[in-house]
């Protein structure tokens, strides 16, 4: 029996999973410590932080059957990434702090430990000791970092789901193998 339901339950490998995992913790304790009780954009914030590492988890999960469900899902979390990426953009300009810029010694060595680090155990240590306009610059960088993540994750989808069709035509073409055995 050919198995067409692979296991798919590893979601935590994924990098944009862990980024996202990140990101919403660097998103807890900003909207924890740098804006009031009783601001809507507290609920917002997380939401959107949340909605964009659980939509991975589902979506990787539904992969399993539904390359459909998985795009879409995918496409979810990174439109809910760019919603929060939004918001700490907001919070920078209309507050006068400064957004770094890409050619900027912060920006550069953000990016780089981006790259290097993705448990959020590290982000949790770092934005303890780091100001509201540092960890907002941050959390833009990981965003921008887990949207271009995302971007190449749903290609790749993509491409395989053009190069290898559906869990229907897989499951139609097993069903006419078996068929023409009997």
């Amino acid at each position: 029996m050919v198995n067409l339901v692979p296991n798919k339950n590893n979601y935590k490998t994924l990098l944009s999973y862990q980024k996202a995992e990140s990101i919403y913790d660097i998103t807890f304790f900003f909207t924890s410590n740098f804006l009031e009780k009783g601001d809507r954009t507290i609920d917002q914030m997380l939401q959107a932080a949340r909605s964009g590492k659980q939509n991975i988890v589902e979506g990787y999960g539904a992969g399993a059957t539904s390359k459909e469900a998985e795009l879409k899902l995918m496409s979810v979390a990174k439109n809910s990434l760019k919603e929060l990426l939004c918001d700490y953009e907001d919070y920078l300009r209309v507050r006068n702090f400064r957004q770094w810029e890409s050619d900027s010694n912060e920006f550069v060595k953000a990016q780089q430990l981006g790259k290097e680090h993705n448990e959020s155990a590290f982000w949790r240590e770092i934005i303890k000791t780091r100001s509201a306009e540092t960890i907002a610059n941050l959390a833009i960088i990981l965003l921008n970092q887990c949207d271009y993540l995302l971007y190449r994750y749903i290609l790749k989808i993509s491409e395989r789901f053009i190069a290898e069709g559906g869990f229907r035509e897989k499951l139609s073409q097993e069903r006419r193998t078996h068929r023409d055995k009997k």
